[in-house]
């Protein structure tokens, strides 16, 4: 039996071993982005952080990095609406907010939401819908927070494996959750989400984490197994190197949505919702990949 001074000795220790492997040092994220518009504009930028329709941006704040993907919906091209320009002022916006500090690392949410509203309150109505994905490193707390409206997304990879990953949001088969700016007297009758209905998660991450946020295009092209072998030629924490990795990353999903006689995640998805289709699925394509790294100034 221990004594009550062994015993507080034992337990002392246990303590400060614990303090000891906590770690102080701030985190960061270290991304690079890429990607293609649907009209073979080969990693060509639009006004802004554009490829086609989507959008994304990336920004720094003393507490935080934030990461941001959109994709605006094509259908609005029908009625004379240009799509790229809500989902890039969607982004523009949450840039913004971030870089102003007018946020809260622990609620992306927040960020998606204020941008939106502000959008909503725009003089001259701004018509469109877009998915959404914001995702949030706490550089303090090592938290990654995030919130998914849609069907953009991104993974955690540790280790060669997923292991943690955004959950896609579909009212039914290639229609998802969108944020919308209707027409005067057509809000009921356009798809319209609620900010607040995005998904929302928190994680722990370390160093060496790789963190992949993309639009549908990556997604519906790239099953998981693709993406972990692209990822699995990353070695360092090198810009570099991470921008090249995301560049392969985009140029395979860009060549494999033009392969009529691929059967990709889109294609599959499709037929197990009775459709009789195959071959790969042309979209705009956006990768931002980023590695945890240490923070420095």
């Amino acid at each position: 039996m221990l004594s009550v001074l062994s015993y507080g000795r034992l337990v002392a220790r246990a303590v400060l071993g614990g303090l000891s492997q906590t770690d102080s040092r701030d985190y960061s994220l270290i991304t690079a982005s890429y990607g293609f518009g649907k009209d073979f504009r080969k990693g060509i930028l639009k006004k802004g952080m554009c490829y086609g329709d989507d959008a994304c941006f990336i920004a720094r704040h003393r507490t935080a990095d934030v990461l941001g993907v959109a994709d605006g919906v094509g259908g609005w091209r029908d009625y004379g609406v240009d799509p790229s320009q809500f989902s890039a002022t969607l982004m523009r916006t949450c840039e913004r907010l971030v870089k102003e500090g007018r946020f809260t690392p622990s609620y992306p949410v927040g960020i998606l939401t204020s941008g939106y509203y502000e959008l909503l309150q725009n003089k001259v109505p701004l018509l469109g819908s877009s998915t959404a994905c914001i995702v949030v490193l706490d550089r303090r707390s090592h938290r990654l927070h995030t919130c998914n409206l849609g069907d953009s997304g991104f993974l955690v990879v540790r280790g060669g494996e997923v292991v943690h990953r955004s959950d896609e949001q579909q009212h039914y088969f290639n229609t998802p959750f969108q944020l919308s700016i209707a027409p005067p007297g057509a809000e009921g009758v356009v798809l319209s989400d609620s900010p607040e209905a995005a998904d929302s998660s928190s994680f722990d991450v370390q160093l060496g984490d790789i963190i992949l946020t993309a639009t549908d295009g990556l997604f519906d092209n790239m099953p998981d197994y693709m993406i972990l072998q692209e990822l699995k030629k990353l070695k360092t924490t090198n810009y570099d190197s991470i921008l090249q990795t995301a560049q392969s990353i985009a140029k395979q999903a860009h060549d494999l949505a033009y392969d009529p006689n691929y059967m990709s995640p889109f294609a599959q998805f499709a037929c197990d919702n009775g459709l009789n289709v195959r071959g790969g699925k042309p979209d705009d394509i956006t990768v931002l990949l980023s590695i945890v790294a240490e923070y420095t100034d």
